[in-house]
């Protein structure tokens, strides 16, 4: 065998080894993506379990307010199948569209029935809702940490994709860009959710 041959193999060994790396490390990334949306789904779930307790505490004192506990329940309802779906395929960018905007539905049916808790100072020390009002803004704190390394691994993948010379790899196997989780899409969705103690 000649030395061009030798050479010609070795760089082809190279070449066929740096894809094989390349193209795992995508894989390993995307994998990374949806474990991330699977800590999100558990936050999200607990939260919705929550709802229910919370507007069962309310609708004890607010009776004549039956529409904004319906409101809640209706979001929450929303939110949840839009969960569900996206859980289905945490990669769709439609899927992850319809539950952020599920989330905001319900943000805004929450913070609604927290200023109506707050003309009600006998609800506000009931016992119960304190407690589940604690319990849910620790739940919405972990939502917040687990979109964020979401986030976080959504730009890595990202970046990894779209550099050269793995894009080379990402574009011959099909790796599409993934969306980011946004939380808020308005001023008025950034206002911090305020909970009745």
């Amino acid at each position: 065998m000649s030395v061009s041959l030798w050479v010609f193999l070795a760089v082809g060994l190279v070449v066929f080894f740096w894809a094989v790396g390349a193209y795992n490390r995508l894989v390993r990334l995307k994998n990374a993506i949806a474990n991330a949306f699977g800590q999100i789904d558990v936050q999200l779930k607990r939260r919705y379990e929550l709802i229910p307790n919370l507007v069962e505490v309310a609708r004890r004192y607010l009776a004549h307010e039956a529409q904004t506990l319906e409101a809640v329940i209706a979001a929450r309802n929303q939110a949840r199948t839009a969960e569900q779906t996206a859980a289905v395929s945490p990669l769709s960018a439609s899927a992850l569209g319809s539950l952020t905007g599920a989330e905001q539905l319900l943000g805004g049916a929450l913070g609604k029935l927290f200023a109506v808790v707050e003309n009600y100072p006998e609800l506000k020390a009931d016992q119960n809702m304190r407690e589940l009002s604690e319990e849910l803004t620790s739940t919405e704190n972990r939502v917040g940490f687990a979109r964020q390394a979401y986030n976080d691994h959504v730009l890595e993948f990202n970046d990894a994709a779209a550099q050269f010379p793995a894009l080379i790899i990402a574009r011959l196997f099909g790796f599409q860009p993934q969306s980011m989780l946004a939380s808020t899409t308005s001023e008025a969705e950034r206002e911090t959710l305020r909970i009745a103690m």
